[in-house]
This record gives structure tokens, sequence and C-alpha cells, in this order.
């Protein structure tokens, strides 16, 4: 049996252990059961491999079949596809943390014609990005469980409805109450397409592939929170405030829909619930003439359900109090955010009362972000083969420690930037130079939060 293989035993049976399923519990419900109409035959999540064979598996629990389907080759676990399988299958879950991080910055740029309209206080306009964040931080405390027994399909194309019509309650609605309400409802949509996009890298490729798409999956997000203030500086300006939830909307719309199309099924515990309903759909008999039911042997039950919704929330508390480098990582990640909401507002008014700055100019300094993210991203991928090369005999990034050599050299340069962007906005100083050092800032924290990110996927993975 090939390595590939064998990795790919180890994550289906690491995924029935995530499932909740014990060896017992397997072995019990594994075992064929006989009424006076039927055999109900269970199937485990081998039967997604090449390898597996209906009539042997068959034979295996004495289960005597006269005829057998053709087994068909589009039920096979997600790991085995190829390369532009998973690429097609990746377009719209990475289309969708784009525009979620995109509408958490968009915000930010509708605060002066917002709070003329509503004769509210800059305080009660940020409330807009608090509640949006609520939405986005439990939503997936809930939904995520749902998604690993359910599987990713419908739980992908429902948050992209929900995350739709929140975004055009906020285009359309004439008060602060209704764009409050709204900016939640698109919190809770945007939360599952940011968060769920890394759970469908880890069902497609195996931990020691997944170094590219995480780092790509991480530059969506990066990319996608510069583009909001980026764009929506120009609407303002040039169109209406409204037009920035309207072009959101149609966005939204857009991918809803490439996802509902291209978008497969990553799940195995899922593939394989439709592989039994693919094989049950062909009656087929035992020579004793009893009908064979397929059943998946890890069928969910409430109890299960119930379990795994539990393990969603302490199993990640767990790991932030006991693991010193989650702890750690968790920590760092959530300053980094804090300041990147921060600084959502404070680019603003920086830009406006020290430069002069309209909304189209202040949104263009964004564009640093975007550079910055890029060789950030950029720096996280070339990190492996350049450690590689340089430690041959080590074995780098074995361990999700390892992967830290690059973020702990560029981490001081966090603080640095920050320090030299506070310093430099004075009115005796260019622009460009205050630019710069948010440009600097913003490089490091992209760099550490995508390391950060990884490091935390593979601890609670080994």
């Amino acid at each position: 049996m090939s390595q590939e293989h064998l990795q790919i035993q180890e994550r289906l049976q690491a995924e029935e252990k995530v499932l909740g399923l014990s060896p017992e519990t397997l072995s019990q419900n594994s075992s064929p059961t006989e009424t006076l109409s039927e055999v109900r035959v269970p199937l485990g999540l081998e039967a997604l491999e090449h390898s597996f064979s209906l009539s042997q598996h068959l034979r295996s629990i004495e289960v005597d079949v006269s005829t057998l389907p053709n087994e068909a080759d589009k039920f096979l676990p997600p790991f085995s596809w190829s390369g532009r399988k998973k690429a097609i299958t990746l377009l719209g879950p990475f289309m969708a943390s784009t525009l979620a991080a995109y509408a958490a910055g968009a915000y930010a740029l509708a605060s002066e014609p917002l709070r003329a309209k509503w004769e509210i206080s800059d305080a009660l306009f940020n409330i807009g990005i608090l509640l949006f964040v609520v939405g986005f931080a439990f939503t997936p405390m809930i939904l995520a469980p749902i998604s690993e027994m359910h599987g990713r399909y419908w739980t992908f194309v429902g948050s992209g409805i929900v995350f739709f019509l929140g975004t055009l309650g906020c285009a359309v609605t004439e008060s602060y109450a209704g764009m409050m309400v709204s900016r939640l409802i698109t919190g809770n949509g945007a939360a599952v397409f940011a968060t769920l996009t890394g759970g469908v890298v880890s069902d497609l490729y195996l931990k020691e592939d997944r170094n590219t798409p995480m780092a790509l999956y991480s530059m969506t997000i990066m990319v996608g929170a510069s583009l909001g203030p980026l764009v929506s500086g120009s609407v303002v300006d040039l169109l209406d405030w409204r037009w920035i939830f309207f072009i959101q909307a149609i966005a939204i719309g857009i991918t809803t829909t490439t996802l509902f199309f291209l978008f497969e099924e990553t799940r195995s515990n899922a593939l394989l619930r439709r592989k039994c309903f693919a094989l049950n759909a062909v009656p087929i008999k035992t020579s004793a003439g009893k009908l064979i039911n397929f059943t998946p042997a890890m069928e969910e039950r409430l109890n299960i359900e119930v379990s795994i919704i539990w393990r969603s929330f302490s199993f990640p508390l767990r790991l932030l109090l006991k693991e010193p480098i989650v702890f750690c990582m968790s920590l760092w990640v959530s300053f980094a955010w804090a300041i990147m909401y921060m600084q959502f507002s404070s680019i603003g008014l920086v830009f406006r009362s020290v430069y002069g700055f309209d909304n189209a100019k202040v949104g263009a300094v964004y564009t640093a972000t975007i550079v910055g993210s890029i060789i950030g991203i950029g720096i996280s991928l070339l990190q492996e083969p350049v450690i590689k090369r340089l430690l041959p005999h080590k074995k780098p990034l074995s361990t999700p420690e390892q992967r830290l050599l690059s973020p702990c050299i560029q981490s001081i340069l966090l603080p640095t930037g920050l320090f030299w962007f506070f310093m430099t906005a004075r009115p005796g100083i260019s622009w460009f130079d205050t630019a710069r050092d948010w440009w600097l800032a913003w490089w490091t924290w992209t760099v550490v939060d995508g390391h950060s990110m990884a490091v935390v996927l593979l601890w609670s993975k080994n």
C-alpha cells in the first residue's frame, strides 16, 4: 500500500475519532442486522477508498448476494481528488472568505454620511463593527460542528443567503436600529464564509500539503480586509453610501451562485451517506430474497450530535488553557485583530484630520495593506523550502513550533511599525512616511497571523 493511501487511511480514522465514534461504537455499528424483509449493511469511511470492494466487503460479513451494482468512483475521499478538482472546489470558499473580510472593513468608510444622516456619535456608529464581530465570533461555534456532521455544502450556501440578506438590509435601511440589526445578521453569515474555508482546506489536503493552500486562504482574509476600505472610499465620493452595501450584495450573490454550482461536498462522512443513498437507489437482494439496505456505520444520532456540539465548545477551551503554544499564539493573534479593527477607524481619522484627505484618498491608503499582505504570504510560502535547504539534517517544520522561526524574527516589526505610525502622524511629516509605517506594521501582522492559524491547526491535529 502506498504512503499516500496510508495517510488517507490515518486521516479517515482520525475523522471517525473526531466524530465521537469509539472503536466499540464502530464495531457495534459495523455488523449487519437482519429483519424479516431486509438486511442492514453498515459502511465505514473505508468504503470511499479506491481499494474498497463492495463484493469483498459483503462476503467478509457473510452476506450472500447474486447481483451487485457498478461501483462509482465519484464518491472518493477528497484527499484523492485531482489538483484541478480541488482548485475548482476551493474557488468559491476563497471568494467567500475574501468577501467576509471585505465586509468587515467596508463599513468604516460609511462613517461620515451615516453619522450626519442619523446625528449619532462616532462611538454609536462603531457599534456596527462590534455587532458584526459578535455574530462573526459565536456563529461558527454552532455551525462548524453541524457542518462536520452534515456536510459543508449546504452550510456554505445557506450562510451565503444569510450574508446576502444582511448586506441588502444594510443597503436599504433608513434607521440606525435597522443598520445595527443588519450588521449582526451580516456578521452571522460572514462568519461561516471566513472560518469554515480553513476546514475545507483541511478536508482536501493532508497536513504535509497544506502550507500553500492555507497561505492562500490567509491572503484572501488579509486582502479582503484591505479591499473593503479601498473600494468603499471611492464609492462614497462617487456614488452614495448605500452602494457600499449594494456592491457587496451583488458580489455575495455571485459568490453564493458559484458555491451552488461549483462547490462540492468535502466532508467524508457526508460523501459516505451519499454513496449509501446511491447504492440503495438500485435494489439489491440477497440470495434469500431479502433487500439490502446500506447505511453509514457512523449514522448520526441525537446523542452523538449533542456530544459533538459540546466538543466544539469545550475542545478549543481545553487547548487554550492547557497548551502554552496555543494560548500564546491566540493571545498574540487576538491582539493583532484588535489592532486591525482599531486601524479601520484610525486611518480615516489620521489622514483626514492631519493631511486633509477625502474618502477616496483615505481608501487608497489601504493599498499599502494589500502590498504588505502579499509580501507576508510570500514569505510564509518561501519559509519551508528555505529552512529545509539551510537545515537539511534537522527535519525543520516537523512540529508546529518550528513553523514559528520566520515570525519570531519578524514579530518585532509590528510594534515598531505602529510606533512609527504614531510618531509620524504630524503635519510636518509627509503622508507617505505615515502610510509606509502602517504598511510595515500590516506586513508583519500578516506574516504572524498566517503562521498562527497554521500552528493552531497543526497543533490540534497532532
